[in-house]
Formats: structure tokens, sequence, C-alpha cells
């Protein structure tokens, strides 16, 4: 899949350098080492709750990705987080299963960008 637009939005990382000038407190390699547990956190929590077809543990789940992945620039998988957040808060699931698989797949896009920007595994 070709994209015309990087995955991270460079103002959104430029924003976070700024937050810590001359990089010593490593702000930007902290804040994506804590997104990137976050994320192997919440994705088996969110494959369960999918799995239970359980509406609400969805919803907790892409809430927090659609923030943590605002912070960090990862615009393509909030706004998923956000379609979805919003058809199970209108209670209106059909067409949830396809954009649950694109915050699957979005969301090893986004690992994948993150691993030449940070230090060691967590």
């Amino acid at each position: 899949m070709t994209r015309t637009n990087p995955v991270l939005d460079e103002q959104a990382l430029e924003r976070l350098r700024e937050l810590d000038p001359g990089d010593r407190n490593r702000l930007l390699e902290r804040v994506l080492r804590a997104f990137e547990v976050s994320v192997l956190r919440l994705s088996p929590q969110l494959a369960e709750a999918r799995q239970r077809d359980d509406m609400q543990g969805i919803r907790h789940v892409v809430h927090t990705l659609k923030s943590s992945s605002a912070s960090i620039g990862a615009l393509r998988l909030s706004r998923l987080c956000a379609e979805i957040e919003a058809a199970v808060r209108q209670e209106v699931p059909v067409g949830l299963s396809p954009l649950l698989d694109d915050v699957d797949r979005e969301l090893a896009v986004v690992l994948q960008a993150l691993q030449p920007m940070r230090g060691t595994p967590p």
C-alpha cells in the first residue's frame, strides 16, 4: 500500500521536541516508548473485547488509543479510533469489523515507523 502522507505527522513530533530543547531529557524517545508499551498492553484487550463483542471494552481501548496516537502524530490511527468510538457511542456497530481490522493494520504500521526513532525496546 502506497502512502501519500507519512505515518507520523512531523508537526506533532516537532511539538514534542520543542518541549525538551536539546533532547536533554530524551522526552520524545520516552513518549514514543510509552506509546509502544501502551499499544502492547491495549492490543490484546482490544482483541479480547472484539472476540466477546464487548462494545464498551472496544470503546475504552479505542478512546485511549485515539488520544495517545494523536499526541505522537499517528493521525490516521487516531481518526480510525475516533470513528470506532463514535459508532459504538451511537450504537451503530454496522461496519465496525473492517474499521477494527484497519486499526490492527495501522497499529503495526505505526509501531514499525517508531522503530528507528526510539532507543532500546521496552
